[in-house]
């Protein structure tokens, strides 16, 4: 039975899935408590982790999808023959 040729490697994948994974830790490294009327002013809401650390972490992690997109996946001469 012949091998069916998917557009990407086991590699791709693994890379794909790391940065889906960091992409959520970044989304929930912003959550937190929000500022509401009821509740008054939270000053969290301008904490470190949530303005600077948390869009880097998601940045990285959408910079991470785009190199596990392009990745080159490694050929075999059988799949370079057919």
């Amino acid at each position: 039975m012949d091998k069916i040729n998917f557009a990407f490697g086991k590699m791709n994948y693994l890379i794909c899935g790391v940065s889906v994974l960091l992409i959520i830790l970044g989304f929930v490294l912003m959550t937190g408590p929000a500022s509401t009327i009821e509740g008054g002013f939270e000053p969290d809401v301008f904490s470190t982790k949530r303005i600077v650390i948390a869009p880097m972490v998601c940045f990285f992690g959408f910079l991470l999808m785009i190199v596990g997109i392009l990745f080159p996946r490694k050929r075999t001469e059988a799949n370079e023959q057919n």
